[in-house]
């Protein structure tokens, strides 16, 4: 990390550990540890880590039970959580409670897609569900947020996606265009997606530098922050460097290398 120029980190599980498609009984078990494991980093370095847990959703009871006790009793920042549940989109009315829980406690919900829907449309190696299938599922997920009126009911939540949203800005606009002349999108999503979009964070994770001006210009300079898949293969090497080859002034650069994640985490009202 200090090689790499980074201050502070946000430890969260591997995604295959959130483990939605065991009984949920079992899960419970295996994210408690995940989340005691975690706090026992945090603790150990409290000035160079934070700490996300993660919960069983499969089972919403159980999910904010185990989200209160991260919070409360650990002091996670809050949680990581799949795009979907064995399926079911986050945006589904059967994880309200759960998002109203998170709402309620100030809980950071960081986005990562898992098990991605479109596998079967993918021609080359089983590499190409990270690189392909996943951005695709990511911006899935969180326009389902929008269409289905979760953010409009909770928009105190404080909610990350994982490479930069993977295809929500495309979708988004259209989406955004749609809502404008379709009168029965306006009957059921009560706020234009794009503004919802604009409360949304997403990390700086695109690998290309002309797709992360064009993410900071769609969403605002408040919204990006440094992402880095560390320790995947796919990880970005250089985070910082990502950043700094913006060329952007210091005031927009420190929104980007910390204010905005230290806004997300709940750090800082700033």
């Amino acid at each position: 990390m200090s090689a790499l120029g980074i201050e502070r980190q946000v430890l969260s599980p591997m995604p295959e550990l959130l483990s939605y498609w065991m009984d949920a009984a079992d899960a419970a078990i295996l994210t408690r540890y995940l989340n005691e494991e975690i706090a026992r980093m945090v603790l150990t370095r409290p000035d160079r880590f934070s700490g996300l847990g993660a919960v069983p959703l499969q089972d919403v009871a159980l999910a904010i039970h185990e989200l209160d006790y991260a919070i409360h009793q650990l002091g996670l920042r809050g949680v990581e959580i799949g795009t979907n549940v064995n399926g079911l989109p986050i945006g589904a009315p059967e994880f309200e409670p759960f998002f109203a829980a998170a709402e309620a406690w100030g809980a950071s919900i960081f986005v990562h897609p898992l098990r991605p829907c479109g596998m079967d449309r993918l021609v080359g190696p089983a590499a190409l569900e990270q690189i392909l299938a996943f951005p695709c599922e990511t911006g899935l997920a969180a326009a389902s947020l929008i269409t289905g009126g979760t953010i409009a009911r909770h928009p105190r939540l404080r909610v990350a996606f994982s490479h930069g949203g993977g295809s929500f800005a495309a979708l988004v606009a259209r989406l955004q265009h749609a809502w404008m002349i379709f009168p029965n999108l306006r009957e059921t999503i009560v706020e234009a997606p794009l503004d919802t979009a604009k409360s949304f964070y997403y990390d700086s994770l695109v690998y290309n530098p002309t797709m992360l001006r064009n993410q900071i210009a769609m969403f605002g300079a408040t919204q990006t922050m440094i992402g880095s898949d560390y320790p995947f293969v796919i990880q970005e090497a250089d985070p910082l460097a990502r950043i700094l080859e913006l060329d952007v002034d210091k005031r927009t650069q420190a929104l980007f290398t910390r204010e905005n994640a230290l806004r997300w985490l709940g750090l800082t009202h700033a």
